[in-house]
């Protein structure tokens, strides 16, 4: 399950995405969360998902 927190969600999909899936596409379908809702999560604190470095920034 991932974390509720902005800062923990960052940190936690930043981790899964540098060490386990080449997307965000292919976590969120491992996780059972909804890409659109991660997305939205995180633009809260000024974050954006960066396909090319696979990453939020």
């Amino acid at each position: 399950m991932m974390p509720n927190d902005p800062m923990m969600l960052l940190s936690y999909v930043n981790t899964q995405l540098r060490d386990n899936y080449p997307s965000l596409q292919e976590l969120c379908a491992a996780e059972g969360a909804e890409e659109e809702a991660v997305k939205e999560k995180l633009s809260q604190i000024d974050y954006e998902y960066d396909a090319e470095l696979n990453k939020f920034v």
